[in-house]
């Protein structure tokens, strides 16, 4: 494996591949920017490896997508609001609820860059504004 692939690890449930599909294509059109892990890594001023780790532990999540097929991951999961770069600290929480419900990675990408009407916006802005308690009522209905 080079350093531009991962292993997803969201497991999509048995029989969700086309659900699984179009959760990429919508996801594809929601995402404005995505990095590959050595650009996180670099963002992040660490390793690939750590984070390969990151992925791991479902601090962050991602697609294989574009065109040479590569792990990537939405710019919007890393954040400088103390001034280093760092991953959303809320997204992990969040990410693991929304596996608890067996949503893939495309769906649980999909549902945070979706608008959820319940709370007036994407759950990945509402997470990033510092709401986490609200997005992971949302998400805990989903169970």
């Amino acid at each position: 494996m080079n350093d531009t692939t991962a292993p997803e690890p969201g497991v999509p449930t048995p029989g969700s591949t086309s659900e699984s599909q179009d959760d990429r294509a919508v996801v594809e059109s929601l995402v404005d920017e995505w990095l590959t892990l050595p650009d996180v890594a670099e963002v992040l001023g660490t390793a690939v490896s750590k984070v390969r780790g990151l992925v791991s532990e479902r601090t962050l999540v991602g697609i294989k997508r574009g065109e040479r097929n590569t792990f990537q991951v939405p710019a919007s999961f890393l954040v400088t609001d103390d001034g280093a770069p760092h991953v959303l600290g809320t997204l992990r929480g969040t990410v693991l609820l929304l596996s608890d419900a067996r949503m893939d990675d495309a769906a649980i990408l999909r549902w945070l860059f979706e608008t959820e009407p319940s709370i007036g916006g994407a759950p990945i802005g509402e997470l990033r504004a510092g709401r986490r308690a609200e997005v992971r009522r949302v998400a805990q209905a989903l169970l």
